[in-house]
């Protein structure tokens, strides 16, 4: 499984991220890239290989350990993005911070998003992407056993029912505690952008999708984009991409 996730990320940048991101950065030799919840690196190793300097953040040892074994030159910092004292820990600054489907299981996002100021260049760039909390998904209930795990919606019922429903079906233990701390963590859309204007960051492309761009790869599916409808978007909406830049 290892293998996979690694190998997912590597193809994933070559086949999507990177075209999305030379429309905006057109060479990234030289340029001091993070990624923040780099698990197994495989973004990082194709940034390398276009000559940037690439960093990592990653609170699992485990998956560093992976990182390491795929690229040993990699510098990962073993740690939380939200922690206070961030500008201890990486002392560099950064061209590109990108930033995957991670600030949704962030519970600090102040912290985050003052440690991304700090670490981030003016004129530099910024990725996010996550699934809205409202998101029919976002709980992350796919983790399941049953046919919990395609049932939309499931993180915001109330959790007596929900523990209910599990243990008739025989899911794991912790299941629905996992789903409610991910329904409790999870990011808003109008609260992610307003923490960017708090920042004073300019967008420079946001897309809403049905269909993220991953699940071709994963399912077969079509990526399919969404208006950016308020209110209808923090429930319809998959998956939220973000390009930024610090003015």
């Amino acid at each position: 499984m290892p293998e996979k996730h690694y190998y997912e990320q590597y193809n994933y940048t070559k086949e999507y991220l990177l075209p999305y991101f030379q429309k905006y950065v057109s060479n990234f030799k030289g340029l001091k890239v993070l990624e923040i919840g780099c698990a197994e690196a495989g973004f990082l190793a194709v940034m390398k290989e276009l000559g940037a300097e690439v960093f990592g953040v990653e609170i699992s040892p485990d998956r560093v350990n992976i990182a390491h074994e795929k690229n040993p030159d990699i510098k990962i910092f073993v740690g939380d993005i939200s922690g206070n004292n961030i500008n201890e820990v990486i002392t560099e600054k950064f061209d590109f911070i990108v930033m995957r489907e991670v600030i949704e299981h962030i519970p600090d996002k102040a912290s985050t998003f003052k440690n991304l100021d700090l670490l981030l260049n003016n004129g530099g760039f910024l990725f996010v992407s996550f699934p809205p909390k409202y998101s029919p998904f976002a709980g992350h209930q796919q983790i399941g056993r049953s046919f919990m795990k395609m049932t939309p919606f499931v993180h915001l019922l109330p959790k007596s029912l929900l523990d209910k429903a599990a243990k008739a079906l025989h899911e794991k233990e912790d299941y629905i505690d996992e789903i409610k701390y991910n329904y409790f963590t999870g990011m808003g859309i109008r609260k992610f952008e307003q923490f960017i204007k708090k920042y004073k960051y300019k967008i420079l492309q946001k897309d809403l999708f049905l269909f993220r761009p991953i699940y071709r790869g994963r399912f077969g599916l079509p990526t399919i984009k969404l208006p950016n409808a308020p209110l209808i978007r923090e429930f319809v909406t998959f998956g939220y991409e973000i390009f930024l830049t610090k003015e």
